[in-house]
Protein backbone atom coordinates (compact mmCIF):
# COMPACT_ATOMS: atom_id res chain seq x y z
CA UNK A 1 0.00 0.00 0.00
CA UNK A 2 1.44 3.47 -1.01
CA UNK A 3 2.20 5.73 2.06
CA UNK A 4 -0.21 9.21 2.35
CA UNK A 5 1.69 11.96 1.63
CA UNK A 6 1.50 15.44 3.28
CA UNK A 7 2.17 19.10 1.38
CA UNK A 8 5.44 19.29 2.80
CA UNK A 9 6.62 15.85 1.55
CA UNK A 10 8.86 17.15 -0.33
CA UNK A 11 10.49 19.22 1.83
CA UNK A 12 11.55 16.45 4.19
CA UNK A 13 13.55 14.89 1.31
CA UNK A 14 15.54 18.25 0.78
CA UNK A 15 16.10 18.84 4.64
CA UNK A 16 17.58 14.94 4.70
CA UNK A 17 15.10 13.99 7.46
CA UNK A 18 14.23 10.02 7.55
CA UNK A 19 11.35 9.51 7.01
CA UNK A 20 9.18 6.36 8.33
CA UNK A 21 5.24 4.51 7.69
CA UNK A 22 3.66 6.08 10.82
CA UNK A 23 0.02 5.15 10.68
CA UNK A 24 0.06 4.92 7.01
CA UNK A 25 1.30 7.70 6.25
CA UNK A 26 4.85 9.21 4.86
CA UNK A 27 6.39 11.27 7.41
CA UNK A 28 9.80 12.55 9.07
CA UNK A 29 11.11 10.62 12.57
CA UNK A 30 13.97 13.28 12.62
CA UNK A 31 15.68 15.26 10.61
CA UNK A 32 18.68 15.69 12.81
CA UNK A 33 18.61 13.59 16.07
CA UNK A 34 15.36 13.42 18.36
CA UNK A 35 17.96 14.78 21.04
CA UNK A 36 18.96 17.92 19.33
CA UNK A 37 15.40 18.57 18.20
CA UNK A 38 13.86 18.13 21.63
CA UNK A 39 15.80 20.50 23.25
CA UNK A 40 15.42 23.20 20.63
CA UNK A 41 11.86 23.08 21.63
CA UNK A 42 12.52 23.05 25.21
CA UNK A 43 15.32 26.23 24.82
CA UNK A 44 14.36 27.91 21.86
CA UNK A 45 11.88 27.22 18.50
CA UNK A 46 11.20 24.17 16.98
CA UNK A 47 9.18 23.29 13.88
CA UNK A 48 6.70 20.47 12.85
CA UNK A 49 4.59 19.34 9.98
CA UNK A 50 1.10 17.75 11.50
CA UNK A 51 -0.52 18.21 7.88
CA UNK A 52 -1.68 14.45 8.89
CA UNK A 53 -4.05 15.59 11.43
CA UNK A 54 -7.91 15.74 10.12
CA UNK A 55 -9.84 19.18 10.23
CA UNK A 56 -13.44 19.12 9.88
CA UNK A 57 -15.91 22.25 9.77
CA UNK A 58 -19.18 21.63 11.47
CA UNK A 59 -21.64 24.16 10.23
CA UNK A 60 -25.49 25.25 9.95
CA UNK A 61 -27.89 26.71 12.85
CA UNK A 62 -27.34 24.78 15.91
CA UNK A 63 -24.04 23.52 15.42
CA UNK A 64 -23.19 23.86 19.19
CA UNK A 65 -25.85 22.34 20.48
CA UNK A 66 -25.27 19.49 18.04
CA UNK A 67 -21.98 19.51 19.00
CA UNK A 68 -22.43 19.69 22.77
CA UNK A 69 -24.42 16.85 22.52
CA UNK A 70 -21.62 14.51 20.97
CA UNK A 71 -18.87 16.04 23.15
CA UNK A 72 -17.40 15.40 26.76
CA UNK A 73 -16.39 19.21 27.39
CA UNK A 74 -19.06 21.74 27.67
CA UNK A 75 -18.96 24.19 24.56
CA UNK A 76 -21.82 26.60 26.22
CA UNK A 77 -19.49 29.39 27.74
CA UNK A 78 -17.40 28.93 24.75
CA UNK A 79 -16.65 32.53 23.06
CA UNK A 80 -16.04 32.80 19.24
CA UNK A 81 -12.07 32.80 18.81
CA UNK A 82 -11.36 30.32 21.45
CA UNK A 83 -10.33 26.80 21.64
CA UNK A 84 -11.57 23.81 23.55
CA UNK A 85 -9.81 20.42 24.31
CA UNK A 86 -12.19 17.37 24.60
CA UNK A 87 -13.38 14.02 23.54
CA UNK A 88 -15.98 11.69 21.55
CA UNK A 89 -17.08 8.71 23.17
CA UNK A 90 -19.04 4.97 23.33
CA UNK A 91 -21.92 4.54 25.24
CA UNK A 92 -19.58 2.17 26.82
CA UNK A 93 -17.32 5.25 28.09
CA UNK A 94 -14.48 4.26 25.54
CA UNK A 95 -12.93 6.93 23.55
CA UNK A 96 -13.62 7.52 19.93
CA UNK A 97 -10.98 10.15 20.12
CA UNK A 98 -9.49 12.92 21.67
CA UNK A 99 -9.37 16.32 19.62
CA UNK A 100 -9.71 20.19 19.91
CA UNK A 101 -12.72 21.99 18.72
CA UNK A 102 -12.60 25.77 17.60
CA UNK A 103 -15.18 28.11 18.03
CA UNK A 104 -15.03 30.13 14.66
CA UNK A 105 -18.96 32.10 14.28
CA UNK A 106 -22.03 30.89 16.07
CA UNK A 107 -22.75 28.10 13.99
CA UNK A 108 -19.25 27.49 12.29
CA UNK A 109 -16.88 25.40 14.29
CA UNK A 110 -13.51 23.16 13.50
CA UNK A 111 -12.80 19.91 14.76
CA UNK A 112 -9.02 18.84 14.68
CA UNK A 113 -8.77 14.89 15.11
CA UNK A 114 -5.98 12.29 15.03
CA UNK A 115 -4.62 11.10 11.85
CA UNK A 116 -5.73 7.59 12.62
CA UNK A 117 -9.34 8.29 13.13
CA UNK A 118 -10.52 11.08 10.78
CA UNK A 119 -12.67 7.98 8.66
CA UNK A 120 -13.90 6.99 11.69
CA UNK A 121 -14.42 9.97 13.38
CA UNK A 122 -16.48 11.48 10.09
CA UNK A 123 -18.69 8.20 10.33
CA UNK A 124 -19.46 8.52 14.28
CA UNK A 125 -20.14 12.93 14.07
CA UNK A 126 -22.33 12.37 10.50
CA UNK A 127 -24.47 9.46 12.78
CA UNK A 128 -24.71 12.31 15.57
CA UNK A 129 -25.66 15.27 13.28
CA UNK A 130 -28.85 17.14 14.06
CA UNK A 131 -31.05 18.10 10.92
CA UNK A 132 -29.73 21.52 9.26
CA UNK A 133 -25.87 20.76 10.53
CA UNK A 134 -23.37 19.65 8.03
CA UNK A 135 -20.24 18.17 8.56
CA UNK A 136 -17.00 18.82 5.77
CA UNK A 137 -13.48 17.01 6.02
CA UNK A 138 -11.21 19.74 4.93
CA UNK A 139 -8.51 17.39 5.79
CA UNK A 140 -6.87 17.30 2.32
CA UNK A 141 -7.03 20.75 1.52
CA UNK A 142 -5.51 22.01 4.65
CA UNK A 143 -1.74 21.97 6.08
CA UNK A 144 -0.91 22.45 9.92
CA UNK A 145 2.67 23.45 10.68
CA UNK A 146 3.35 23.64 14.98
CA UNK A 147 6.20 26.16 15.97
CA UNK A 148 6.93 25.20 19.77
CA UNK A 149 9.25 26.50 21.92
CA UNK A 150 9.71 29.77 24.26
CA UNK A 151 10.92 31.78 21.61
CA UNK A 152 8.13 30.68 19.51
CA UNK A 153 6.03 33.73 19.25
CA UNK A 154 9.49 36.00 18.55
CA UNK A 155 10.25 33.77 15.43
CA UNK A 156 6.28 34.17 14.34
CA UNK A 157 6.13 38.05 15.18
CA UNK A 158 8.83 38.98 12.65
CA UNK A 159 7.04 37.80 9.84
CA UNK A 160 3.87 39.10 11.02
CA UNK A 161 1.77 42.37 11.71
CA UNK A 162 -0.57 40.77 13.91
CA UNK A 163 0.48 41.16 17.97
CA UNK A 164 0.55 37.67 19.03
CA UNK A 165 1.38 38.49 22.45
CA UNK A 166 -2.98 39.32 22.54
CA UNK A 167 -3.33 35.57 21.44
CA UNK A 168 -3.69 34.26 24.79
CA UNK A 169 -3.46 29.95 25.07
CA UNK A 170 -6.62 28.49 23.61
CA UNK A 171 -7.19 31.15 21.60
CA UNK A 172 -6.89 31.56 17.64
CA UNK A 173 -7.12 34.15 15.10
CA UNK A 174 -8.73 33.25 11.96
CA UNK A 175 -7.19 34.83 8.12
CA UNK A 176 -3.96 35.79 9.30
CA UNK A 177 -1.11 36.85 7.39
CA UNK A 178 2.51 35.34 8.06
CA UNK A 179 5.14 35.11 5.73
CA UNK A 180 3.18 36.79 3.16
CA UNK A 181 0.94 33.69 3.10
CA UNK A 182 -2.81 34.84 3.69
CA UNK A 183 -5.87 33.31 5.62
CA UNK A 184 -3.81 31.55 8.16
CA UNK A 185 -5.65 30.22 11.16
CA UNK A 186 -3.20 30.80 13.75
CA UNK A 187 -4.32 29.14 17.10
CA UNK A 188 -1.57 29.71 20.79
CA UNK A 189 -1.98 25.65 20.79
CA UNK A 190 0.41 22.86 20.98
CA UNK A 191 1.47 19.06 21.72
CA UNK A 192 4.53 19.66 23.29
CA UNK A 193 3.83 20.94 26.62
CA UNK A 194 5.78 24.21 25.68
CA UNK A 195 4.12 28.08 24.53
CA UNK A 196 3.83 27.86 21.13
CA UNK A 197 1.40 28.27 18.26
CA UNK A 198 -0.32 26.09 15.31
CA UNK A 199 -0.86 27.04 12.04
CA UNK A 200 -3.69 26.15 9.66
CA UNK A 201 -2.80 27.17 6.19
CA UNK A 202 -4.87 26.12 2.58
CA UNK A 203 -2.20 23.14 1.24
CA UNK A 204 -1.35 25.23 -1.68
CA UNK A 205 -0.24 27.20 0.66
CA UNK A 206 2.13 24.64 2.92
CA UNK A 207 5.27 24.59 1.47
CA UNK A 208 6.12 28.82 1.37
CA UNK A 209 5.18 29.22 4.65
CA UNK A 210 7.31 25.98 5.91
CA UNK A 211 10.54 27.66 3.66
CA UNK A 212 9.55 30.93 5.30
CA UNK A 213 9.94 30.01 8.87
CA UNK A 214 12.83 27.53 8.26
CA UNK A 215 16.06 29.16 9.46
CA UNK A 216 18.69 29.55 11.49
CA UNK A 217 16.06 30.29 14.51
CA UNK A 218 13.71 27.58 14.07
CA UNK A 219 14.99 23.83 13.85
CA UNK A 220 13.10 21.42 11.70
CA UNK A 221 11.42 17.98 13.83
CA UNK A 222 10.38 15.25 13.50
CA UNK A 223 7.95 12.90 15.01
CA UNK A 224 10.40 11.62 17.51
CA UNK A 225 10.80 14.84 19.39
CA UNK A 226 6.90 14.83 19.09
CA UNK A 227 6.78 12.22 21.40
CA UNK A 228 9.52 12.63 23.61
CA UNK A 229 7.96 16.38 24.20
CA UNK A 230 4.70 15.13 24.84
CA UNK A 231 4.90 12.45 26.73
CA UNK A 232 7.74 14.27 28.98
CA UNK A 233 4.62 16.68 29.63
CA UNK A 234 1.63 14.11 30.07
CA UNK A 235 -0.05 14.93 26.77
CA UNK A 236 -1.92 11.77 26.11
CA UNK A 237 -1.29 9.76 22.45
CA UNK A 238 -4.46 7.87 20.94
CA UNK A 239 -4.21 4.39 20.47
CA UNK A 240 -1.88 4.07 23.75
CA UNK A 241 -3.09 6.27 26.53
CA UNK A 242 -6.68 6.58 24.85
CA UNK A 243 -8.30 3.79 23.26
CA UNK A 244 -12.21 2.07 22.74
CA UNK A 245 -11.35 0.34 25.89
CA UNK A 246 -9.77 2.95 27.71
CA UNK A 247 -12.10 6.22 28.42
CA UNK A 248 -11.11 9.63 29.08
CA UNK A 249 -11.54 9.00 33.08
CA UNK A 250 -9.19 6.49 32.87
CA UNK A 251 -6.36 8.06 30.93
CA UNK A 252 -6.55 11.43 33.18
CA UNK A 253 -8.31 13.67 30.87
CA UNK A 254 -11.22 13.75 33.61
CA UNK A 255 -10.98 17.66 33.70
CA UNK A 256 -12.42 17.41 29.60
CA UNK A 257 -15.51 15.41 30.57
CA UNK A 258 -18.44 17.08 32.35
CA UNK A 259 -20.75 14.58 33.07
CA UNK A 260 -23.08 17.37 34.91
CA UNK A 261 -23.70 19.40 31.66
CA UNK A 262 -27.28 19.85 29.84
CA UNK A 263 -26.88 18.38 26.93
CA UNK A 264 -26.47 14.41 27.24
CA UNK A 265 -23.62 12.87 25.54
CA UNK A 266 -22.49 9.50 24.39
CA UNK A 267 -21.04 7.42 27.33
CA UNK A 268 -22.23 10.17 29.50
CA UNK A 269 -24.01 7.78 31.66
CA UNK A 270 -21.02 5.26 31.66
CA UNK A 271 -18.46 8.04 32.75
CA UNK A 272 -20.97 9.85 35.53
CA UNK A 273 -20.79 5.81 36.95
CA UNK A 274 -17.22 5.14 36.91
CA UNK A 275 -16.30 8.78 38.74
CA UNK A 276 -19.56 7.13 41.19
CA UNK A 277 -18.11 4.08 42.27
CA UNK A 278 -14.12 4.85 41.73
CA UNK A 279 -12.33 4.24 38.53
CA UNK A 280 -10.92 0.71 38.73
CA UNK A 281 -7.85 1.29 36.91
CA UNK A 282 -5.85 4.68 36.02
CA UNK A 283 -2.93 5.72 34.03
CA UNK A 284 0.42 6.26 36.25
CA UNK A 285 3.52 8.28 35.47
CA UNK A 286 6.47 6.00 35.98
CA UNK A 287 10.63 6.78 36.50
CA UNK A 288 12.63 3.27 36.28
CA UNK A 289 15.18 2.97 39.24
CA UNK A 290 16.98 0.40 37.20
CA UNK A 291 17.91 0.30 34.01
CA UNK A 292 15.19 -0.22 31.04
CA UNK A 293 13.43 1.88 28.82
CA UNK A 294 9.48 0.86 29.41
CA UNK A 295 8.24 1.03 25.97
CA UNK A 296 3.95 0.36 24.79
CA UNK A 297 2.59 -2.98 25.88
CA UNK A 298 5.35 -4.03 28.31
CA UNK A 299 3.45 -5.85 31.34
CA UNK A 300 3.62 -4.20 35.06
CA UNK A 301 3.50 -7.03 37.56
CA UNK A 302 3.55 -6.46 41.50
CA UNK A 303 6.49 -7.56 43.56
CA UNK A 304 4.58 -10.27 44.69
CA UNK A 305 4.57 -11.10 40.58
CA UNK A 306 0.99 -10.51 40.00
CA UNK A 307 0.10 -8.49 37.00
CA UNK A 308 -2.05 -5.80 37.64
CA UNK A 309 -1.52 -3.52 34.51
CA UNK A 310 0.63 -2.70 30.80
CA UNK A 311 2.81 0.28 29.90
CA UNK A 312 1.09 2.78 26.95
CA UNK A 313 4.29 4.94 26.42
CA UNK A 314 7.79 5.56 27.69
CA UNK A 315 10.90 6.65 26.50
CA UNK A 316 14.21 8.24 27.65
CA UNK A 317 13.43 11.70 28.94
CA UNK A 318 16.05 14.05 27.52
CA UNK A 319 14.77 16.77 29.97
CA UNK A 320 14.98 14.84 32.97
CA UNK A 321 18.23 11.99 32.18
CA UNK A 322 15.98 9.31 32.80
CA UNK A 323 13.89 6.51 31.68
CA UNK A 324 9.75 7.43 32.35
CA UNK A 325 6.70 6.05 31.19
CA UNK A 326 2.79 6.01 31.80
CA UNK A 327 1.34 2.77 32.81
CA UNK A 328 -2.48 2.39 33.17
CA UNK A 329 -2.52 -0.11 36.17
CA UNK A 330 -5.06 -1.28 39.00
CA UNK A 331 -5.93 1.88 41.06
CA UNK A 332 -4.57 0.69 44.04
CA UNK A 333 -1.29 0.43 42.46
CA UNK A 334 -1.06 4.21 41.21
CA UNK A 335 -0.47 6.17 44.26
CA UNK A 336 2.85 8.23 43.97
CA UNK A 337 5.88 6.11 45.63
CA UNK A 338 3.81 2.89 44.52
CA UNK A 339 6.93 0.69 43.62
CA UNK A 340 6.26 -2.74 40.94
CA UNK A 341 8.34 -4.02 38.31
CA UNK A 342 8.16 -3.59 34.03
CA UNK A 343 8.91 -6.53 32.21
CA UNK A 344 11.67 -5.58 29.61
CA UNK A 345 13.32 -8.42 27.63
CA UNK A 346 12.00 -10.93 30.07
CA UNK A 347 13.61 -9.20 32.65
CA UNK A 348 11.68 -7.31 35.69
CA UNK A 349 13.14 -3.98 36.06
CA UNK A 350 12.38 -2.12 39.31
CA UNK A 351 9.98 1.33 38.87
CA UNK A 352 8.49 3.79 41.31
CA UNK A 353 5.03 6.01 40.50
CA UNK A 354 5.95 9.87 40.80
CA UNK A 355 3.73 13.08 40.11
CA UNK A 356 2.89 13.55 36.85
CA UNK A 357 3.49 15.88 34.77
CA UNK A 358 7.17 14.52 34.24
CA UNK A 359 7.64 18.23 33.26
CA UNK A 360 6.19 21.60 33.13
CA UNK A 361 6.99 24.47 31.89
CA UNK A 362 9.14 26.64 34.41
CA UNK A 363 9.02 24.39 37.09
CA UNK A 364 11.58 21.92 35.93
Amino acid sequence: MELKKTPLFEEYEKHGARVINFGGWALPVQFTSILKEHEAVRSGAGMFDVSHMGEVLVKGKGAESCLNSLLTNDLSSLSKGRALYTAMCYEDGGTVDDLLVYKKAEDEWMLVVNAANIDKDMEWIKQHLASGVTAANLSEETALLAVQGPKAEEVLQELTKENLSAIRPFHFKDHVSIGGVNNVLLSRTGYTGEDGFELYVDAANAAVLWRRLAGENVTLCGLGARDTLRLEARLPLYGQELTEEISPLEAGIGFAVKTGKKSAFPGQEALQKQKETGLARKIAGIHMMDRGIPRTGCRVVSESGEPVGFVTSGTYSPTLKKSIGLALVQAEFSGVGTTFFVEIRRKKVKAVVVDLPFYKRGAN
